[in-house]
Formats: C-alpha cells, sequence, structure tokens
C-alpha cells in the first residue's frame, strides 16, 4: 500500500503543479475555478461517491459501513480534543478557525483518490460513513466554534447537500441490487474518474492565487499544520490499532484523518466574517506538505497496525 499511496500522492502532486501553472499564466482566472469547483463539488464528487456503492451487498460490507461511521464519530471527537488542547490559550482569537482546521479534513476531494487507489470502490464505500459525519460535526461543533450557536435549520440545510444525497441513493441501490442501465453506468464511471485531475487542478489553482510565501513567514501556522497533518493522525493511527474492525476500515479513518485541511474552515471565515486569508493559507500550507506527511502516515500505518 505504501508504494501505490506514493505513486498516487507524486500523480496527484504533479497535476497541482499543472493547476498551478494554468493559473500563473493566466489560463484560467478565479472565476474559472470557482465554475471548476462547483462542477466538482455539485457533479463529479458525488458521482464518485454514488459509484462507489456498486459493488455486490453482503452483510458484512453493510456490519463494516456501520463500524466505519462509529470510527468516524471517534475520530472527530478525538481530533475535536487535540484541537482545544493546542488552541485553548487566552488571546487567541483565531482559535474557533485553527480547531475548524485541525478537526476537518479534505477526506472528500484527496481522501477518496487516495482511498480509491488502493482499496477501490469498497475502500470509498467505507470512506463515506466518514463524510457524513464531517458534515454533521461541521454544522454543530464548527457552526458553534464560529458563532457560539448551533442553528437546527441550518444543520438541516447542511444535510441536503449532492453528496448526502448520492450517499442515500447509493445505499438505495447498494441494499436493493438495483443498477442503472449500461451507458448511464457507464457515463456515471467516467464522470467520477474525473475526480482525482479535478480535485488537484483546483487545489493546484487555489494555491496560486493564496499568498504562499506570506503564508510560510507564520510561525503559527506550522504549528496548525503539525498538528493537523501529524499528531492528530497519529493518535487516531494509535486508536485503530486497538480497534476490531477490519483492516480495510482502520486504513480509511486514517488515511482521511491524515488529509490536509478542508476548505470549509476558510468558506466559514468569509461567512461569518473570520480571519479568512489565515485559513486559506492554512489551506494551501497543508496541503503542500501533506504531499509529504501522508506517505509518511501510511508508512508508520502499515507497520503498526
Amino acid at each position: 500500500m505504501f508504494s501505490i499511496i506514493v505513486a498516487q500522492v507524486l500523480k496527484m502532486f504533479v497535476i497541482l503543479v499543472a493547476g498551478f501553472a494554468v493559473s500563473k499564466v493566466k489560463l484560467i482566472n478565479h472565476e474559472g475555478n470557482t465554475g471548476l469547483s462547483n462542477l466538482l463539488l455539485f457533479v463529479v464528487n458525488p458521482l464518485m461517491i454514488f459509484h462507489s456503492f456498486m459493488i455486490g451487498y453482503t452483510p458484512q460490507r453493510m456490519k463494516d459501513f456501520l463500524i466505519s461511521g462509529l470510527l468516524a464519530v471517534i475520530a472527530h471527537v478525538v481530533a475535536i480534543g487535540i484541537a482545544h488542547l493546542v488552541t485553548g490559550r487566552k488571546g487567541n482569537k483565531n482559535a474557533g478557525l485553527e480547531r475548524i482546521c485541525i478537526v476537518f479534513s479534505n477526506c472528500g476531494f484527496m481522501g477518496i483518490p487516495l482511498i480509491s487507489s488502493v482499496l477501490g470502490n469498497e475502500g470509498v464505500l467505507y470512506l463515506t460513513p466518514y463524510i457524513v459525519v464531517f458534515t454533521i460535526f461541521l454544522w454543530t461543533y464548527g457552526l458553534a466554534q464560529m458563532t457560539g450557536r448551533n442553528s437546527p435549520a441550518q444543520i438541516a440545510r447542511s444535510l441536503v447537500t449532492p453528496a448526502m444525497v448520492a450517499i442515500v441513493l447509493g445505499l438505495v441501490f447498494f441494499i436493493t441490487g438495483l443498477r442503472l442501465p449500461g451507458p448511464a453506468a457507464g457515463a456515471v464511471e467516467t464522470l467520477a474518474s474525473m475526480n482525482t485531475p479535478l480535485s488537484m487542478l483546483i487545489a493546484g489553482i487555489s494555491l496560486a492565487e493564496s499568498d504562499l510565501i506570506g503564508a510560510l513567514k507564520r510561525k503559527r501556522l506550522y504549528l496548525v499544520c503539525a498538528v493537523k497533518l501529524l499528531l492528530m493522525p497519529a493518535v487516531i493511527l494509535l486508536i485503530m490499532k486497538f480497534v476490531p474492525a477490519s483492516r480495510d476500515i482502520r486504513y480509511v479513518n486514517v488515511i482521511a484523518a491524515a488529509c490536509p485541511t478542508a476548505t470549509s474552515g476558510t468558506l466559514f471565515a468569509i461567512r461569518y466574517k473570520g480571519d479568512y486569508k489565515y485559513t486559506s493559507e492554512i489551506f494551501a500550507v497543508s496541503t503542500v506538505i501533506s504531499m509529504a506527511t501522508i506517505p509518511l502516515i501510511v508508512f508508520l500505518m502499515e507497520r503498526f497496525i
């Protein structure tokens, strides 16, 4: 698995650099990147999730699906505890944002292609509960960190997303054995295969739009990235070592936790008048550093799980 992950990360890094380059030479602008992001978020990513359910149903797979969801809850609770220990000092005006950046990983855009490369559709199937848990925690804990309150209406609206719809429909197909007609199934598979190149092109373009050099001068940012990319996945890895679940499920949760910070921190900062520049810098730097830390975590995972 380590060699596969390294090859996949290198491939993703090359595509990321390509995205960075096309932005720098003005082949695509911010509006174009927004359009690509919407295409990924609303079409390609949900289809990738839906396609992962197109495998034969077995009671064991359903059991593993539910176990993976329970482990995802544990992973998020542990991440919250770590985030509060690190950011709890008084006078830290960005504590809420830092906690969001530490707790919530890019488990969709980066987690899906990584897990798909080593475990195939079955691995992505076991990742979908992590995405569900991610969404619920983001609009409860994450929202409370930004506003000090939870809005039931906002939480309910957040659960009606393309990814969540894809998970529900996928579960129906998975349990009942329904399948799309041949041409439609082929189209879904082809569109789903766009997930990796599109996600990394967008990441590269986003990096080009950020002040990466300025971000590298922020000392505090390195602490947040170290906690997000090394400490948190290492703790999750240690917990998974003692969990009575299949190796694939434990791998999925460790890899999802090892992904760089999600864009959620930046989106929340923009929406709720926070320091969005700081969160975008965390996203940019953690994405670059993760090209080295993800293979490291996988290397450790293969030896200790």
